[in-house]
């Protein structure tokens, strides 16, 4: 029995040791124009949601997805968003293929993790990701109204649809063309 614990103390530490020796010398690739490899796929994606749903508080959206609440959730999502993560006119965002990992894109496939958990990284960021941590720059009640946004979008009325095109750059008085926002059905907020 001891020769059992000692042989896989020693196989844990030897993991432990090659992994860091692989990463502190050099011999992870850094770029970030590679496609994400499997085992980070399978390993980093799941852990991270397992983070943010661990670490997310348990609150609740306090605004309403009126229309005056959409509408400025679709303000600052342009300003500050859609270049990572797509718009009704630009469904792959200007930036996605850029970071490492790929920036979720919203509108092929809608967040939908719960409010908390939106709101949570919207807040904070994610580490080792290009998603920055927008506390500094945007009050809680415009994370609220993003948040708010990101929980709707793939079900805007019609009059908000036609608005978030027309902040998007498109014509006034012309129907979206590229289809409905989450058309492809829904996955996690992954970043």
């Amino acid at each position: 029995m001891r020769k059992l614990i000692l042989g896989f103390t020693v196989g844990i530490v030897a993991v432990l040791l090659g992994t860091f020796v692989y990463v502190r010398f050099g011999f992870a690739d850094p770029r970030a124009d590679i496609p994400v490899g499997t085992l980070e796929a399978k390993v980093a994606m799941p852990s991270l949601d397992a983070a943010v749903d661990k670490r997310a508080p348990e609150v609740h959206d306090p605004l309403q997805p009126s229309e005056d609440n959409l509408l400025a959730g679709i303000k600052i999502y342009q300003a500050n968003c859609a270049s990572c993560h797509g718009d009704i006119q630009h469904p792959q965002g200007m930036l996605a293929n850029a970071l490492y990992p790929r920036a979720p894109q919203f509108v092929q496939d809608a967040p939908d993790m719960p409010e908390n958990q939106n709101f949570y990284i919207i807040q904070h960021g994610i580490r080792f990701s290009g998603m920055p941590a927008w506390k500094e720059a945007l009050s809680e009640n415009e994370i609220w109204q993003v948040t708010t946004f990101l929980s709707h979008m793939d079900k805007l009325p019609p009059n908000v649809s036609m608005e978030w095109k027309n902040a998007a750059g498109g014509t006034t008085g012309q129907p979206p063309t590229s289809g409905a926002p989450g058309q492809k059905g829904h996955t996690a907020m992954k970043m």
